[in-house]
């Protein structure tokens, strides 16, 4: 079983997918990582030898931000963005999408589930 920053790779997958399990490691990067330790993007996590394994865990430790480090770091950008008041902080802490999408029909995922408001009574005089 492979073992790094702290996730188990799946053992049946080839090497670049099975990177991508990793919080910060996509396609690319994992592609970028197995070049840089010569070793061979179709060959599989089962079959990398333990000086393999060495190669890539120093890489990812010394080059590459991932797992809680990365987290936290866009926990902190998030709420550097709420404190200055800015436009994306606001829309953050309002739960709402960021980037300029419409809000009345969609969006159901940053708003959650639909809560009904109830209509106001007609005064009858």
């Amino acid at each position: 079983m492979a073992r790094i920053a702290g996730v188990d790779l799946p053992k049946n997958k080839r090497g670049v997918i099975g990177l991508t399990y990793i919080y910060g490691i996509g396609r690319s990067r994992a592609k970028h990582i197995l070049e840089a330790g010569n070793i061979d993007i179709n060959k599989k996590v089962e079959d990398w030898s333990d000086e393999d394994l060495t190669k890539i865990r120093t890489f990812i430790n010394e080059v590459i931000t991932v797992e809680g480090a990365l987290r936290s770091e866009v926990q902190m950008n998030i709420k550097r963005l709420m404190d200055i008041g800015c436009q994306r902080g606001i829309r953050h802490r309002s739960g709402l999408p960021l980037r300029g999408q419409r809000t009345k029909n969609n969006s159901r995922t940053r708003k959650g589930k639909r809560r009904t408001v109830a209509n106001k009574k007609k005064v009858t005089k």
